[in-house]
């Protein structure tokens, strides 16, 4: 039965509600922008389709309140509204349409920015003086910030210049660069390694350990936190930045139309926007989100979308607007980043409780400012929808700090020896056992105890995806732990012709045993003997390293060449791999610690475990080693994989995306924006037959 509009309503308030304290309050947002505004935008369908249900409490008529405890309440004297907004031209249009009606001209003057990526603020200068600095907090009051704001280095105390006002609200955005997140983060990430080194020896002494500095999620929300911290001397490490862009209370009124704002700002000797323009008409102003959306990534502030204003302020004026946004602007927000890529596995993540969830091990691509080698897969039923597929060309999207997420399967590119997903089959496979919950796309492990642990990870050891030793299934390994000739992974290399030779595996209800007999226990012996020189990558995987999968298992082995480089690599040298993140560094080291760990792997060692290194490329094979090529468009004679394999066999590297570190761009028919921005980074266009030639003449 379908759920009635007023439970459904009752859900969406509430739902919301908690994603708004998540985001503007604990800046520890659970969904993307994109997700979180089209819970909104249902939310407001319904109200508006049931009127009779609507409130004033209701989380559409009310802006999101960043207040918290510890600052002093300050009222604004001209409320901070937030905006409406939209991701389609079509409601661009409406919006340009219901002002023409209201105003009763053709084209109307408009004004478009940059939208921030940030936390808004509201500034006083009282006769050119910086007096106070307040969040928006919920619209009509917010927190009093003055003495952390007055850190940004790029804020003036006084205003410079003539016609400064004697008293004004000056609006705009807090944020924080890349390059300046990404060092704060590095420095915790030191600080945890002494601590762990440190923790070692208090766990001998019997102390107990220091905890460890969590590291950040993303600029938007350590620029947050940060103006919120109460310490101010951490605030102080912090490098802020700020962007000034419009104008709240002013005494007396100096503005006639917004464009003048920008100007008059610079005069001031204020931070402002890089970029805006001034146009006549939506289809000029949608000419200039266009062209904001081809330079957003080259601009020294984040940017999310574009903000269109009608330009003279007597306009806004008659326009108006509700309880929670003014009627004569709006924001058109781009579209989350995306970018396609292989799918080269689907690892499933145990979680504490024993939830299993399906992970996507992909090949490593740009995306958000960020290298992405993983993504949710959420669940069996979601898999399905979209039917995705091991060895698919994928699309990955990642919004901000959220986990990056598989949104389609490009279809058209996927291979005729394709094969649907099972995630039950693949359960097995690994030797996991799991049931779905009822009623639920969820699956969890069952009957968890010590002994089926370790049949778990002998039985992922030796399966195809790892160690590929033939013969050693899930039965005989359980027989063999249960018996306790094999309690840890190298008891397997321990094995004789007596531990396997009758043993049995089975019995019938009439009471007929299966057995282990002579050529099956020959054939194990000789593929556990075998297994001692599989690729190095086959190893990695086989241990069960928590967040390590096969793809990763490749670049690892391919990085150190050695078990034992991996197992010493310490945290820094593991984070500088591409698609290794702080998370699954620290899990490396976590496992190459562990006491046990180390003595099977010695054990292995002295076992005659001699795994395959990556060969390596030398001489003329070698012409691209340490050049980074980007693909685009569509090549003669060859698909993108076969150009990239053909790239890295002579040691190059390619990504996804351009940038000034990019050396050559292989372009094709219908290059599109990378080929038109590589041009204006000077980087070296090639053809497939200019690249063709380069190893010819090699």
């Amino acid at each position: 039965m379908p759920e009635d509009p007023l439970s459904r309503i009752e859900v969406l308030r509430r739902e919301i509600l908690r994603h708004n304290e998540l985001y503007y309050r604990q800046n520890k947002p659970e969904i993307s922008d994109k997700a979180y505004d089209f819970l909104l935008k249902e939310l407001q369908q319904l109200e508006s389709e049931n009127p009779l249900f609507a409130s004033p409490t209701s989380p559409t008529q009310k802006v999101g309140n960043d207040q918290n405890a510890g600052f002093a309440t300050v009222s604004h004297r001209v409320p901070m509204q937030s905006l409406d907004n939209t991701y389609s031209k079509g409601e661009l249009l409406a919006f340009d349409e219901r002002l023409r009606r209201i105003f009763g001209i053709d084209q109307i003057p408009y004004y478009v920015e940059p939208k921030i990526d940030g936390l808004a603020i509201s500034l006083t200068y009282e006769d050119g003086l910086l007096t106070q600095a307040v969040t928006r907090g919920n619209g009509t009051a917010g927190d009093d910030v003055t003495r952390n704001i007055r850190y940004i280095p790029t804020l003036p105390e006084k205003l410079q210049g003539e016609h400064i006002p004697e008293s004004i609200d000056i609006r705009g955005e807090v944020f924080m660069t890349y390059a300046e997140f990404e060092r704060i983060n590095s420095e915790r990430e030191t600080i945890n390694r002494a601590r762990e080194a440190e923790n070692r020896i208090r766990e001998k002494e019997g102390k107990l350990p220091q905890k460890l500095l969590p590291l950040f999620a993303n600029p938007r929300n350590l620029a947050s936190g940060t103006v919120k911290l109460l310490d101010e001397s951490v605030v102080a490490t912090r490098r802020l930045e700020i962007i000034l862009y419009g104008c709240g209370f002013c005494a007396p009124e100096i503005f006639t139309e917004q464009s003048e704002l920008r100007k008059t700002f610079e005069h001031w000797q204020l931070p402002t926007l890089t970029h805006s323009w001034q146009v006549k008409g939506i289809e000029a102003a949608w000419k200039a989100i266009e062209e904001l959306d081809s330079i957003r990534r080259d601009l020294p502030y984040p940017t999310d979308g574009a903000v269109i204003k009608v330009n003279p302020i007597e306009l806004q004026q008659q326009a108006g607007q509700t309880s929670k946004a003014p009627r004569w602007a709006i924001a058109y927000k781009f579209n989350p980043e995306q970018a396609e890529t292989r799918l080269r596995d689907i690892t499933i993540q145990i979680g504490r409780t024993g939830a299993l969830t399906p992970v996507a091990e992909l090949d490593p691509v740009q995306l958000a400012g960020t290298t992405v080698s993983r993504a949710t897969l959420h669940n069996e039923d979601e898999i399905a929808r979209k039917d995705i597929r091991i060895g698919d060309v994928v699309v990955v999207e990642k919004a901000g700090e959220i986990i990056p997420a598989v949104v389609r399967v490009v279809k058209e590119k996927r291979g005729t020896a394709s094969t649907p997903y099972s995630f039950s089959n693949h359960l097995k496979d690994l030797g996991i056992d799991a049931e779905r919950i009822p009623g639920q796309a969820a699956w969890k492990l069952t009957g968890e105890e010590p002994l089926e642990q370790t049949i778990r990870r002998i039985t992922h050891f030796a399966s195809r995806v790892a160690m590929d030793i033939e013969g050693l299934g899930k039965a005989v390994v359980s027989k063999l732990v249960e018996c306790g000739a094999v309690k840890h992974i190298d008891d397997i290399y321990k094995l004789s012709e007596a531990d396997l030779l009758g043993m049995v595996l089975s019995t019938n209800d009439k009471g007929v045993e299966t057995t282990l007999r002579e050529k099956s226990t020959e054939n194990l012996l000789q593929a556990i003997e075998k297994s001692k020189t599989q690729e190095l990558w086959r190893l990695i995987h086989g241990l069960g390293i928590p967040h390590v999968g096969a793809q990763l298992a490749k670049d690892l082995a391919k990085n150190f060449g050695n078990i034992d480089a991996l197992m010493q690599a310490d945290l820094e040298t593991l984070s500088q791999i591409e698609g290794i993140g702080s998370i699954v560094a620290q899990s490396i080291r976590a496992y190459a610690e562990q006491p046990e760990h180390q003595r099977m792997l010695a054990n292995l060692n002295n076992l005659g475990m001699t795994p395959a290194a990556p060969g390596k490329i030398s001489g003329d094979k070698a012409i691209f080693t340490g050049k980074t090529f980007v693909i685009t468009g569509t090549l003669p004679s060859m698909g993108r994989d076969e150009a990239k394999a053909l790239i890295e066999s002579h040691g190059g590297k390619v990504s996804g995306s351009v940038s000034k570190k990019t050396d050559y761009l292989l372009a094709g028919e219908a290059a599109g924006s990378k080929l038109s921005k590589a041009e204006a980074l000077g980087i070296r266009v090639i053809s497939e037959a200019d690249l063709l030639e380069i190893l010819q003449q090699s």
